[in-house]
Formats: C-alpha cells, sequence, structure tokens
C-alpha cells in the first residue's frame, strides 16, 4: 500500500514539475517578446534555466520525502510489541509478570511470589504445543 501511495505522490510531484516547466517557457516568451535588447533576452533564457532547476531540485526533495514517508510507515508497522509502553514485557506470549520496560511502572510488591522475568532484550522460550 505504502508502495502505490509513494508512486502516486512521485507522480503527482512529476506533473507539478512540467507545469513549473512550462510556466517558466511561456514567462520567457513573453519576456523575450517585449525585451528590445540582446541582453535582456539572454536575461530571459537565464530566468528560464533558474525556474526550470528550481523545479527539478523541488521533485527530487518531493520524491525524497515519499521515500523517506514510506520507510517510516514500514518501519512503524515492523516494532514488536514488547517492552511497548504500558504493555507488560511477555504478555504477547501469555506470561503474566511485573511489568518491565515500561515508563513509570513499579516492581511487583515484595509479598508477592517472585514471577519469572526475563530481560527486556530476551524473548521468553516459546509454548511446544499450542
Amino acid at each position: 500500500m505504502q508502495t502505490v501511495k509513494e508512486k502516486l505522490s512521485n507522480m503527482a510531484s512529476a506533473a507539478k514539475e512540467h507545469t513549473k516547466i512550462c510556466g517558466a517557457k511561456v514567462d520567457e516568451k513573453v519576456e523575450k517578446s517585449t525585451a528590445r535588447t540582446e541582453d535582456e533576452k539572454k536575461i530571459a533564457h537565464e530566468k528560464r534555466k533558474a525556474k526550470e532547476h528550481g523545479a527539478k531540485t523541488d521533485l527530487h526533495a518531493a520524491k525524497a520525502a515519499h521515500k523517506a514517508e514510506k520507510l517510516n510507515a514500514k518501519r512503524a508497522q515492523q516494532r514488536p510489541m514488547v517492552g511497548t509502553h504500558g504493555a507488560p514485557v511477555g504478555a504477547a506470549y501469555g506470561h503474566h509478570g511485573p511489568l518491565l520496560g515500561t515508563h513509570g511502572a513499579t516492581a511487583a510488591p515484595a509479598t508477592a511470589a517472585p514471577a519469572t522475568t526475563y530481560p527486556v532484550t530476551a524473548v521468553p522460550p516459546a509454548e511446544k504445543y499450542l
């Protein structure tokens, strides 16, 4: 889905670039028709080239932004649920233990039986039969 969105965004950016280039060509023709000297015509031509360069720069910047947006969306989907804000470690595996790796969470009370806890980076052993 993100790839399709990126392609469509790139196509829209390319269309904007083409319209800017066409507008620059029209502006150049208007300026050349009203120019009185050869220098004014050269200035009009240089302005057109600068506008075209700006349009191409905008296109490449937009493409980079679209690629970054796609990568960020993929990265957001790949984040594990373990150790996130408010979710107990190992909750996805059916283990109930103290909240570790969360912000503002406290450990289990000392009177309770010590539960088997795993480090935040380690994965608890999987059940053989589900």
